[in-house]
């Protein structure tokens, strides 16, 4: 057992987060190496005025000092047909062909948007905040577009993704 600085057992608590479902999304950014992702579900709108989004971005991720670097991201929502997406990103990707065969557009501010994504947000660097064994990244939208309205979004719950139940 691993228990955390505050004590904690760390898989417990793994556990007990896995109850809150969350949607997924893949978080792109551009380095001197070019466009890089990686897969988040630990993000958040955090204020409406500014327009404020956060993504919480683990230390150990290949693409962390890329982010913390590039001054800009995009946060890409994704759609329950796009699980091969998160997958691809959720692992190390090559440095060679870090955005593999994922089509993508440049925003305006210069990060890759994931075609196919539901929604969108693409963001300047606000702030970046320490979260432990992770950073927290405050993005200001510049720009947001919901991409595929009918689309049912990917969702994860308890280490599998799932899907919205019909109604």
């Amino acid at each position: 057992m691993t228990t955390s600085s505050s004590g904690i057992d760390t898989r417990m608590f793994r556990d007990v987060c896995g109850n809150f479902a969350t949607g997924v999304s893949v978080v792109t950014m551009v380095g001197d190496d070019g466009p890089r992702g990686l897969t988040a579900n630990a993000i958040s709108a955090l204020s409406l005025d500014p327009t404020l989004f956060l993504v919480c971005v683990d230390l150990r991720a290949t693409s962390y000092p890329v982010i913390d670097q590039a001054g800009k991201f995009a946060i890409n929502i994704l759609a329950e047909d796009q699980e091969a997406v998160s997958n691809f990103f959720a692992g190390t990707t090559s440095p060679d062909n870090p955005m593999g065969d994922t089509a993508y557009r440049m925003s305006d501010l210069g990060s890759p948007l994931i075609e196919g994504s539901l929604a969108w947000l693409d963001c300047r660097t606000h702030s970046i905040l320490d979260g432990g064994d992770h950073k927290i990244f405050v993005g200001e939208v510049a720009s947001c577009e919901i991409v595929r309205p009918d689309a049912d979004p990917l969702l994860f719950f308890r280490g599998k993704y799932r899907a919205i139940a019909p109604q």
